[in-house]
């Protein structure tokens, strides 16, 4: 049915199980078994059933919607955004509505529930009995609530989004449909004050406001890819037909203030007003052109009576358009703040009317992230403050008995002959831990997860610069005084300094692998002979010819290798002190901590949301149970000084006691090499553990940088169409506004009498309808921030002198009313025509109502130029005479 204002369509969407997506999510994240939250995941498949089947105009679809959306903002705080269910919704609005959009994303879901919440408003708007001033008064609540609910949606909802929004979401086509319905709201507050019979001055401050507030929706319009053509022009003419309506009340307060010149005027501007809009005659529906011809006609007949009137008994002058003053603007319609969302929040209980929050029992997921952060930073006091200490004072002990040549010197002196069983142990661990191979295979696999998190980096690095080299270009297009947002660098302060830690960390674990890579190649034939056959271990160490050792040299023997035994105990205690504290951690649960101090925080600021930076107090008392182990670590060092201590000396002696014995040299480095790799071999395992776990943890840092980084670079885009669109404006403004002024400069010309009537030439009637068209948009100017007025397509045309003027023809120019004439006779006199003079009451200089008449363009009276006899054949008939000219016009 028509009428003459638009509704918003609905958003449609498929059947999709939003529960079964929760369900995985719980069992593979959460301690807690799904079966626990069955009623839950039942009613939120019920929930979302009701909201995608509201397609009908009622009040109870309302209730529908904001019971499903406010779920999924309270969900959000305990899920992640991609939940991993696919979200399918069909467009409302564009060319394309039957090609579905899908994303993994709460927040898209919860941005179609809230579009068709504002379609539902604009919708039962649109079915109100508008006929009555109550029924105006309900129809316009309902279209500030729809602008209120599309600016939550443009203001609080996409921007959070984390992915690009569906066509008919983006800004231009949101900031139409929010100045569509205030339009809509301002033209029932309009229509009540006509039915309530209003002063003419009050109506025509709504209308003129109306007036702005269409084209505004029309300037929008233009710039989206999801508003119809159908639209475009009902909105055009809708701006026209209201700053019309504006200039014509605002006659009818001159007339009653007998301001008749000023009257004039004013029906005048609202007659061209008027047939500007039906211009879109062809696009718009029957009630809207039936509106604007009933208009047409009242503005004629009151022109013809006003204008007739002036001429005969009051005599005032009828000033020009650029004199009349701007019309105040009244405006009655205004966004209401949609906190419909937040109320909801505030009163879902078990008997509310949005009924109780789903899943209360289950931890939020911003607790899980606390958990996470929580198990993470007592990981790092544990592998980083600890494990890593402990190990470097093994590495320290190891490389001081490398340098003593120790063990494999009291080794070949306690078994000359095959090999010591200290080496077979070692050698056999090997042999099944893989060797060379398994630390090749180790290798392979950190390198992966280095190259993935290199390449993650390199990703949010691009992002970055590309948006730094858009905003470069940006800058160096419109100039600084123009682009005045901070750079890339100072908006992005945050993130450019996580790309230099970053890299920075990059470079050191590169070091660290460069190292290993070293230690590898250093020690890579011995560790092949431990893991090789027996028999090529004991050809590579040589028996010694010894067969008796001296008192002495046993004694400090003895000594010396208990020294070790003590320090091979110390290194044990160590092994088990490390595993201790890891199965410490390993019990160390917080969870129980968090949920009480997450229900103490619900129950003290029920409206806000949980971080997880609210948990450090708590992240900060249980780590303290980790200081009496940190203590430990001052003792162990301590405890290895005076083991180092006693070896130095015991070896002192030892040496002391075999100086001049070289029978047994070869055997010795032989066995101290393969003691060595086999410590370089536990050395190269434990990097790689270190390694390996540190690119998995930075794998984490990378990919919450490159999510960030995707996120800026979003928002950066946003801001940067919305400040080119202002610009873009700003300059279509100004180039319309000089281009007006460039014609109220414009000297007339005057010419001789013509030989023929004063009607205007359709170039004169363009230049006019462009003046007026532009001397009205600055009119009205909308309220709203950074909007151009609406630019007329029309081509620039030269101004046309009047007809009633003369004009100077300086000596030489041609003249085109003398056309081109042949030979040397003398010009065409303007005499042999006649000259109409203008109709009574119609201002020289003014388009004529209609243009040049009613349903004509513009038809020339001009009579034919009188016909030449010529000599020869065809007579009678009209010859062309060269000497005559070529007449033009």
């Amino acid at each position: 049915m028509a009428s003459n204002i638009l509704s918003i369509p609905f958003r449609r969407s498929p059947h999709v199980s939003l529960s079964e997506a929760i369900k995985q999510y719980i069992s593979a994240r959460y301690g807690q078994h799904p079966d626990m939250f069955t009623s839950d995941l039942e009613t939120i498949d019920r929930l979302r059933a009701d909201a995608i089947n509201v397609q009908e105009p009622h009040t109870s679809g309302v209730k529908k919607l904001l019971a499903y959306a406010a779920q999924l903002i309270w969900i959000g705080g305990k899920f992640p955004i991609d939940i991993g269910a696919e979200f399918v919704w069909y467009p409302a609005l564009g060319y394309n509505t039957k090609k579905a959009d899908s994303q993994n994303n709460l927040r898209f879901e919860l941005a179609n529930v809230l579009f068709n919440l504002a379609s539902l408003y604009s919708q039962m708007a649109y079915s109100t009995n508008r006929t009555t001033s109550e029924g105006l008064k309900e129809a316009s609540n309902y279209s500030c609530r729809a602008a209120g609910v599309i600016s939550y949606l443009k203001d609080e909802i996409i921007p959070d989004m984390r992915s690009t929004p569906p066509e008919d979401m983006d800004n231009m086509t949101l900031d139409c449909l929010q100045q569509l319905l205030l339009a809509q709201a301002q033209e029932c507050y309009w229509h009540k004050a006509v039915i309530d019979g209003l002063r003419d001055a009050s109506i025509a401050k709504l209308a003129a406001q109306l007036s702005d507030y269409y084209s505004t929706a029309s300037d929008f319009a233009v710039k989206s890819d999801a508003i119809s053509s159908e639209w475009i022009h009902h909105m055009t003419a809708k701006h026209h037909h209201f700053a019309a309506v504006a200039q014509y009340r605002a006659s009818r307060d001159c007339l009653e203030k007998r301001r008749y010149g000023e009257e004039v005027a004013r029906l005048r501007d609202s007659l061209a007003c008027v047939n500007e809009a039906l211009r879109e005659a062809r696009y718009i529906n029957k009630v809207v052109l039936g509106d604007l011809q009933t208009l047409k006609n009242r503005l004629m007949e009151d022109l013809k009576r006003a204008e007739k009137d002036n001429d005969i008994i009051y005599l005032q002058p009828v000033p020009p358009k650029a004199e009349l003053k701007l019309l105040d603007r009244a405006n009655m319609a205004s966004t209401k703040a949609f906190k419909d969302i937040a109320h909801s929040l505030s009163t879902m209980t078990e008997n509310g009317q949005y009924g109780s929050p789903l899943f209360a029992k289950l931890v939020p997921y911003s607790v899980h992230v606390a958990a996470t952060i929580y198990s993470e930073r007592r990981d790092r006091l544990i592998n980083y403050s600890m494990v890593e200490a402990l190990e470097g004072l093994d590495t320290q002990f190891h490389q001081l008995l490398e340098s003593l040549n120790l063990p494999g010197t009291l080794q070949a002196l306690e078994k000359p002959l095959g090999l010591p069983p200290g080496l077979v142990n070692h050698a056999e661990e090997i042999r099944q831990q893989g060797g060379l191979d398994r630390i090749r295979r180790y290798m392979e696999d950190v390198g992966q997860i280095k190259n993935s998190d290199r390449a993650t980096y390199q990703e949010g690095v691009e992002l970055l610069q590309q948006e730094a080299q858009e905003d470069d270009r940006a800058r160096a297009r419109y100039g600084t005084e123009r682009w005045t947002r901070p750079s890339s660098q100072e908006a992005g302060a945050k993130l450019y300094t996580q790309v230099e830690e970053i890299d920075g960390y990059l470079k050191s674990a590169q070091s660290s692998d460069e190292l290993v890579e070293k230690k590898i190649q250093g020690c890579e034939e011995m560790l092949r002979l431990l893991a090789g056959p027996r028999r090529d271990l004991e050809a590579f160490v040589p028996s010694s010819q010894r067969a008796t050792v001296p008192p002495k040299l046993q004694q400090e023997a003895s000594k010396l290798k208990n020294v070790l035994v003590e320090a091979s105990r110390l290194e044990t205690r160590r092994r088990r002190f490390i595993d201790g504290v890891k199965a410490k951690a390993k019990a160390d649960d917080i969870n129980a901590e968090l949920l009480q101090e997450t229900a103490r925080l619900e129950r003290e600021y029920p409206m806000q949301k949980i971080e997880a930076v609210q948990f450090e107090n708590l992240f900060e008392r249980r780590l303290q149970l980790y200081e009496g182990d940190l203590a430990q670590l001052a003792h162990e060092q301590a405890e290895q000084d005076r083991v180092i201590a006693k070896l130095r000396d015991a070896n002192a002696g030892f040496v002391a006691a075999k100086r001049g014995d070289t029978s047994s040299r070869e055997r010795e480095q032989a066995l101290q090499k393969l003691e060595n790799a086999y410590f370089k071999y536990k050395e190269i395992i434990s990097n790689l553990d270190v390694g390996g776990k540190f690119y998995n943890d930075l794998a984490k840092i990378v990919l919450r940088f490159r999510e960030d980084c995707k996120n800026f670079a979003f928002q950066r885009r946003l801001e940067a169409e919305g400040m080119q669109n202002d610009i873009s404006m700003g300059m279509a403004s100004l180039s319309v506004s000089n281009h007006h002024h460039q014609h109220q400069r414009e000297p007339l010309h005057t010419l001789p009498p013509q030989s023929q009537p004063p009607i205007q030439s359709p170039q004169r009637r363009t230049e006019q309808q462009q003046q007026h068209h532009m001397t009205s948009n600055t009119m009205s100017t909308p309220q709203v921030r950074n909007q151009p007025p609406l630019h007329v397509h029309s081509p620039p045309t030269a101004a046309v002198p009047h007809p009633q003027q003369a004009q100077t023809v300086t000596p030489g120019m041609w003249n085109p009313t003398a056309g081109i004439r042949f030979g040397g006779a003398p010009p065409f006199s303007p005499s042999t025509t006649t000259t109409t003079a203008p109709q009574p009451g119609n201002n020289a200089g003014y388009p004529r109502p209609g243009g040049a008449g009613a349903g004509e363009r513009g038809t020339s009276s001009r009579p034919p130029p009188p016909a030449v006899q010529g000599g020869g054949g065809g007579g009678g008939q009209s010859q062309w005479d060269p000497t005559r000219g070529i007449q033009f016009g």
